[in-house]
């Protein structure tokens, strides 16, 4: 589903997103409200399933963010990817806290915003690249948290990939670092988004550092 106010941004999108073999745009939306109620439609329908939607964050009457809270409360709600045309981290940190799975600029050029949607279809995370040291700068632990209350709930495995994790390491990476197979970091993760409740990467990077597990300059 594309969710934008500006049609001929809209438009674009599903073009682009149309133009792939393996793709296709089951709704389109103007604004956050008419986006919820057109997953509630279709799901009483089931007549088309959305996996991801593509969330403008700057929109009348419902923002991105704000749709994006309600689409979490969805029984098996898609995916969601937001897109905003400012690279400001007071929208990027509170859309993905609100849910989304990742966060890209409207000036990505067609391919990295497919490549995106791919990412978060599979359920991996994505943070454009020029937003995320600013993002991780808001990310610093407060003062008097104890990273511990966080990291006594994981084996001592866990916290390493936990760690990797927190830097942006893939599997593959973090495999390789540990001398683990990556099929063996990925059972790990599952342990640790479900041992904590995340949805995602981007959830368990959050935590790590608002807990202060990792600091900025790490890795």
């Amino acid at each position: 589903m594309i969710v934008d106010d500006q049609e001929l941004l809209r438009n674009g999108l599903t073009m682009v997103v149309r133009s792939q073999p393996d793709m296709e745009v089951a709704a389109e939306a103007g604004d956050g409200l008419e986006a919820l109620e057109t997953l509630k439609a279709l799901k009483a329908l089931e007549s088309r399933r959305v996996d991801v939607v593509v969330m403008d964050i700057r929109m009348p009457r419902m923002d991105g963010v704000a749709a994006t809270r309600e689409i979490q409360r969805l029984d098996d709600p898609p995916k969601v990817l937001a897109l905003t045309t400012f690279d400001l981290d007071e929208h990027a940190l509170a859309a993905l806290r609100a849910g989304a799975s990742g966060f890209m600029l409207k000036d990505a050029p067609g391919e990295e915003i497919i490549a995106a949607i791919r990412h978060v279809h599979r359920g991996d995370s994505i943070i454009a690249p020029s937003t995320t040291r600013r993002l991780v700068r808001q990310l610093v632990t407060k003062p008097g948290t104890d990273p511990e209350a966080v990291l006594g709930a994981l084996t001592q495995r866990e916290r390493e990939v936990f760690r990797g994790l927190a830097r942006g390491a893939s599997n593959a990476e973090i495999g390789a670092e540990l001398f683990l197979s990556e099929a063996t970091v990925k059972t790990h993760v599952g342990r640790i988004l479900t041992k904590f409740g995340l949805r995602d990467r981007v959830q368990a990077v959050v935590l790590a550092y608002e807990s202060g597990v990792v600091t900025p300059g790490e890795g």
